[in-house]
């Protein structure tokens, strides 16, 4: 069972350089020493709170931002110079958060698919182009005559189908999915969770599925990572992270789920996090988490805990454990 990992991602950071005064700048560390790997044909969920630089780990991943430091391995091939890039590009694509921005209002349904097709020069005749994006909207469950209309004639659960269809149009192996369903109805939330679980066994895709929401994650995931404030504090098989989370701030997140027996639910006992997200551009010494932990002690301080294998697939981030 010793394959070769299609993504890793080893000591991944990016900072930002924001003005803190007159020609002073400061590092904003929104990712932070972060690795893991994904195998081929599976999902790594990536859970957090909305700024702890989830986003940013796919963005960068992608090279939509250029890393700060660390390396991005795909299939076994780092990927550093411009035409290395170009050509993870054609393998690896991403699913925006927000279908009504990332999709170009001036353009039809049939060019906004068509695009990457145009980018990548993937087709020999107009004909040819004009099979494949057929296909693709069929793939998503859209209908042909769709194909002539502009994406504001569109619901969001719809936009977001073409915004997957063009993520789908090079035949990559690996999707980035920020938050692809964190902007739409519940209702549309499960279909298009659903067609991310076809679309993966009928095309054998390999997925990086980022959400807050870790139900979402849960349904989709075949491992789920925790991040807080940049960096990772736990990750470990979806059945695992659920039964027997292990770092504090899992286990917070871990209570404040919904249960649906009234019984199993009065019984939870739910633990809220005092205080508020330290800003990344002032993030505490030691391990970022311990302003909020209940458990913290004067070492969680000193030094920032090392993501270490506690069982055998599930690493931790914490002094504690």
């Amino acid at each position: 069972m010793n394959e070769r990992p299609l993504v890793e991602v080893k000591n991944l950071r990016e900072y930002f350089n924001i003005n803190v005064g007159m020609f002073k700048t400061k590092p904003l560390k929104a990712v932070d020493d972060v690795s893991f790997t994904i195998k081929k044909g599976e999902t790594l969920g990536l859970v957090g709170e909305s700024g702890c630089g989830k986003t940013t780990v796919g963005r960068t991943l992608l090279h939509l931002y250029k890393p700060t430091g660390g390396e991005i391995i795909f299939d076994g091939q780092p990927i550093k110079t411009k035409s290395e890039i170009n050509e993870f590009r054609k393998k690896a694509t991403m699913v925006f958060q927000d279908p009504y921005s990332s999709l170009n209002p001036r353009m039809t349904v049939s060019d906004i698919i068509g695009e990457p097709l145009d980018i990548h020069k993937m087709y020999s005749s107009r004909e040819e182009r004009e099979q494949r994006i057929l296909e693709l909207m069929d793939h998503v469950g859209l209908n042909s005559e769709h194909a002539s209309r502009y994406a504001h004639e569109f619901s969001g659960g719809q936009r977001q189908r073409i915004g997957i269809a063009r993520a789908l149009a090079l035949k990559p192996e690996f999707i980035v999915c920020d938050e692809p369903v964190s902007a739409l109805d519940v209702s549309i939330q499960a279909q298009v969770i659903n067609m991310f679980d076809e679309l993966q066994e009928k095309m054998g895709l390999t997925y990086l599925f980022i959400a807050h929401d870790i139900l979402v994650v849960r349904h989709i995931s075949d491992r789920i990572a925790v991040m807080y404030l940049g960096k990772m504090v736990e990750l470990a098989d979806a059945a695992e992270i659920y039964e027997r989370p292990l770092h504090p701030y899992t286990k917070s997140l871990m209570s404040a789920v919904p249960q649906p027996d009234p019984k199993v639910a009065r019984a939870n006992k739910r633990i809220v996090l005092s205080g508020d997200i330290p800003s990344p551009l002032n993030a505490p010494s030691g391990c970022p988490f311990r302003t909020r932990c209940p458990y913290a002690q004067d070492k969680c301080a000193e030094a920032m805990p090392e993501f270490k294998e506690v069982a055998p697939g599930h690493f931790v981030a914490c002094h504690l454990v």
